[in-house]
């Protein structure tokens, strides 16, 4: 299973995140979707699951949840926009990973067998970080995570 992973589009989804994420069979927003259009184009790509963000303040991004956990390809993933919000203990609730936001720099590291999956933003530039996206990809059981470079 291939799933899109995105992040902090603030109001701009990007033609080569559209290009990246029409092979996925699911996307994942981290919050700070930024304008309620960029939501009805990921749900015509695959099915999406999306948490706000801090910029998320009006129309239907206001009213997605804070946090979000989905099963996919038999692993639980949980959405938490800034990781400094995590509220649970992920290895003891059975999460194989934690997609998150908000910093704007792409992340990928491993604690106690959890995946922690920060794919950047795929909006507008923020300082010189890059613009990125994730793909993660559930093969024979296992979490490939890779970032995806958008310029």
């Amino acid at each position: 299973m291939r799933i899109g992973v995105v992040s902090d589009t603030h109001g701009l989804l990007r033609p080569e995140a559209v290009q990246a994420l029409t092979d996925c069979a699911h996307v994942l927003h981290a919050g700070d979707v930024g304008d309620d259009a960029i939501l009805e184009t990921l749900r015509n790509i695959a099915p999406l699951t999306a948490i706000r963000g801090n910029v998320d303040h009006e129309g239907a991004c206001a009213a997605l949840p804070a946090t979000e956990a989905v099963e996919l390809a038999g692993k639980l993933v949980y959405l938490v926009h800034r990781l400094e919000d995590l509220d649970l203990h992920p290895q003891a609730a059975g999460i194989a990973a934690v997609i998150f936001g908000h910093s704007h720099q792409p992340e990928i590291a491993w604690k106690d067998g959890v995946l922690y999956f920060n794919p950047g933003s795929a909006g507008p530039r923020r300082f010189r970080l890059p613009v990125t996206m994730g793909i993660l990809e559930c093969t024979e059981g296992k979490l490939l995570p890779s970032l995806v470079t958008l310029e």
